[in-house]
């Protein structure tokens, strides 16, 4: 079975992926965690990654197919896969469709902007660990430090005000034409596109996508 979940950034794609992957057995593929990654090695790749997710400004097509790709073609994708925040552009739908890889069911979330500005500002991250915490959410015990280490937490870059305004703006450019591909992909009956309310408790959301997953697959 092969998946995508579509969204701004924010909108809850990654809990949904985490949950359907267990649920279902097939691997999730994040860009988001696939750009971190190379950040983290420090790599050519990863610097130049860095200084364009520092802006909030979009990856290049190029960049992101080729390491989507990388993953892709490792043995355990074979059976399946569930693609989280890929793709983001019509070039990158059409790159997945090029690849020959049927795609069996896109979930789009839809998550208003104000909600989206205080779900990820509120993020926190211990870096040494990738361990979260959200100041509305999911609060350390002790304000600004790690439960485990007492360490400093900290914004990521990409997690400041300017930087997801940024990343909204990218994100609707691209969005209205994606949307309407994959709209035009349901009609000729090649995959099936359901769009969901993702204000919604995340344990709501899970259920309807098992629920839409059993029911048609």
């Amino acid at each position: 079975m092969h998946i995508i979940l579509l969204g701004a950034p924010g909108t809850g794609k990654g809990t949904q992926s985490k949950l359907i992957s267990k649920k279902y057995k097939i691997p999730q593929i994040s860009t988001g965690d696939i750009l971190r990654e190379h950040i983290e090695s420090k790599n050519k790749i990863g610097k130049k990654i860095y200084n364009i997710l520092k802006k909030g400004e979009l990856v290049s097509d190029n960049i992101v197919c080729d390491l989507v790709y990388e993953k892709i073609k490792k043995a355990n994708y074979v059976k399946g896969f569930l693609l989280d925040g890929f793709p983001r552009t019509i070039q990158q739908a059409k790159y997945i469709s090029n690849l020959n890889i049927k795609i069996h069911f896109v979930f789009e979330f839809i998550v208003p902007d104000e909600l989206i500005l205080k779900r990820i500002s509120g993020r926190r991250t211990h870096i040494q660990s990738g361990r979260t915490y959200h100041i509305y959410f999911n609060p350390p015990k002790e304000e600004g430090k790690d439960d485990i280490t007492k360490e400093k937490l900290v914004i990521r870059e990409d997690d400041k005000i300017e930087s997801i305004k940024n990343r909204l703006e990218n994100y609707k450019k691209n969005n209205k034409k994606l949307t309407e591909y994959y709209l035009e992909e349901k009609k000729l009956k090649k995959l099936k596109f359901f769009q969901l309310d993702g204000t919604k408790k995340p344990n709501i959301i899970y259920k309807e996508i098992e629920k839409i997953i059993e029911s048609k697959n």
